[in-house]
């Protein structure tokens, strides 16, 4: 699976898990996964490639105890270094 493939879906996760998402010019020193008044909240930096982008987006969701537990395809399962619940 190509890295803007596997973006997109790791960006599909974040959504299903509730994760407002913005994409915004940080220069390449921001971005990342928080929460903001009970609220989810990822921001991706677009002045980084799409292989710093999807790691963004991974950390964060390796932080999201809800993420182990919904579907997603093998690749994004193996960075998160997630195992499927049962």
């Amino acid at each position: 699976m190509h890295t803007a493939e596997t973006l997109e879906h790791a960006l599909n996760l974040a959504a299903r898990l509730g994760y407002d998402i913005r994409h915004e010019w940080f220069g390449g020193s921001g971005g990342g996964g928080c929460v903001l008044k009970g609220r989810k909240l990822l921001l991706i930096d677009l002045a980084l490639g799409t292989a710093d982008q999807l790691d963004q987006v991974v950390d964060a969701l390796r932080h999201d105890p809800e993420a182990p537990r919904l579907p997603m395809p093998h690749e994004l399962r193996e960075l998160l270094n997630v195992r499927r619940s049962a």
